[in-house]
């Protein structure tokens, strides 16, 4: 291509360009004024040049984003139509959540295990019962998401014991592949800043590379979940990748990379005002596309309040599927490559993950910090920045602290409680608790609509 008309003109230099705005602040000062600072201490510059770039390589995903659609398996035969429904309809890959066994050959009927992604979920730890399922499937597109470590600190007990917990785990990869899962999601919706995020899912994930040993970095898989910071997010998982490849290299690991199933956070989705969720949703997808993630299941705008229906799962898939085939973002992994902002961002959070990251190690590791409850008291105070921002109306949510239509009322449609609930029940640790920001001015207007 010619250079005729970019030859034209002659390149200005950051100096050049910081020298010209510091004129036009007559006086001002510059980094007072256009600098932004985040409350984790990333930087946000006014403009970014060629020299923001991090030229870092990022391996992400070669074929695309596959579309997944949650099922709670209740009862099996219905579990296995809405299954067949969805890869009807465009999805490609299904995730089951289960609180007990089940028969997988009637939840799987008709599905072609070996060309679909399938994640299993499950809200118990039963060794032979993963085994023998892994065993009839036999594929490297079947994922299962079991995190004993991540069930400790949302429960704040083991299943069993930290003994049994481990002893069956092992017995579960000595067995079979992609066997383990990070929930690096916990962290984001019980309020955790995104420095804090990367750090936490990275020390937990280091906790198994210990326990299980290098050889098995490929057998761990990592559920993750975006919110509203549009560039922040698509940074954040580009971020992880970095981090878990930088921690992989320290155990002379160079061949594995990150597995990431990512859906959309729920501490931001309101139960009042519930529309404004699929615009939430819609700019959080685009988020973990652009982010490089695997996988994305996304949820309906009336999750949390309403029981899983058709209406709501139809409209949260096709939100994928015309991001995917109508705004072109089929294989848009690697779209933020060469973005400058993006790139300074990644490049500042993950800088910032290490190092709490290796504070986590150099004072024992993840589990003596949320065994001290260290890592708990991290998230409630950062937890409480975000809510005390709320107030403010720093951090907006549309329908809730902002243009609030008082005619919007919500006590006869509940049909789940749309709260964090409180247990009482004895635990080893404090249990991280997810949450969400608007709960507590809803339950305000949910008391006035009762008076």
């Amino acid at each position: 291509m010619s250079n005729f008309l970019f030859d034209e003109f002659k390149g200005t230099t950051p100096t050049a360009w910081k020298q010209k705005i510091q004129a036009d602040l007559k006086g001002a000062d510059y980094n007072e004024t256009l600098l932004w600072k985040t409350e984790e201490g990333i930087v946000v510059k006014p403009f970014y040049t060629s020299e923001d770039r991090s030229n870092q390589k990022i391996n992400t995903p070669k074929k695309g984003f596959n579309i997944c659609q949650t099922i709670f398996i209740d009862d099996e035969k219905i579990a296995n139509s809405l299954a067949t429904d969805a890869l009807k309809r465009g999805a490609n890959s299904i995730q089951f959540k289960a609180n007990s066994v089940f028969d997988y050959k009637i939840v799987l009927q008709n599905i072609n295990v070996k060309s679909t992604f399938i994640y299993f979920n499950f809200y118990f730890l039963n060794e032979e019962f993963q085994i023998e399922l892994s065993n009839y499937i036999k594929s490297k597109h079947t994922f299962f998401q079991t995190d004993i470590i991540g069930h400790l600190a949302e429960s704040g007990n083991w299943f069993v014991s930290l003994k049994d917990d481990f002893k069956k785990l092992d017995n579960i990869v000595k067995s079979t592949s992609n066997c383990i899962s990070v929930s690096g999601d916990l962290y984001q919706n019980a309020g955790a800043n995104i420095s804090q995020q990367l750090a936490y899912t990275l020390a937990h994930a280091n906790e198994y590379l210990q326990h299980i040993g290098s050889k098995n970095a490929h057998k761990i898989n990592f559920i993750m979940s975006v919110s509203g910071n549009y560039f922040f997010e698509i940074a954040k998982l580009r971020a992880f990748r970095i981090l878990w490849e930088t921690l992989l290299n320290e155990y002379d690991i160079l061949d594995t990379e990150a597995h990431l199933f990512v859906q959309p956070s729920l501490r931001n989705k309101t139960l009042y005002d519930y529309n404004v969720n699929l615009l939430r949703t819609t700019s959080e997808t685009m988020s973990a596309i652009l982010g490089g993630a695997n996988t994305i299941s996304t949820i309906a705008y009336d999750t949390i309040y309403h029981k899983s229906n058709e209406f709501g799962e139809r409209i949260a898939r096709n939100q994928l599927l015309i991001l995917q085939q109508e705004s072109y973002l089929n294989e848009a992994q690697n779209f933020a490559d060469g973005a400058y902002y993006i790139e300074s961002l990644t490049e500042q959070l993950a800088e910032k993950a290490l190092e709490i990251f290796k504070q986590i190690e150099q004072s024992g590791g993840f589990l003596k910090q949320l065994k001290d409850g260290k890592i708990q008291k991290k998230i409630k105070e950062s937890s409480e920045k975000e809510l005390e921002k709320l107030n403010k109306k720093e951090i907006v949510l549309l329908g809730t602290n902002l243009q609030s239509n008082k005619n919007d009322t919500m006590k006869n449609d509940l049909e789940l409680y749309p709260f964090a609930k409180k247990r009482n029940i004895k635990t080893l640790i404090p249990p991280i608790i997810k949450s969400r920001l608007s709960e507590t001015l809803e339950k305000e207007r949910l008391q006035e609509e009762t008076n």
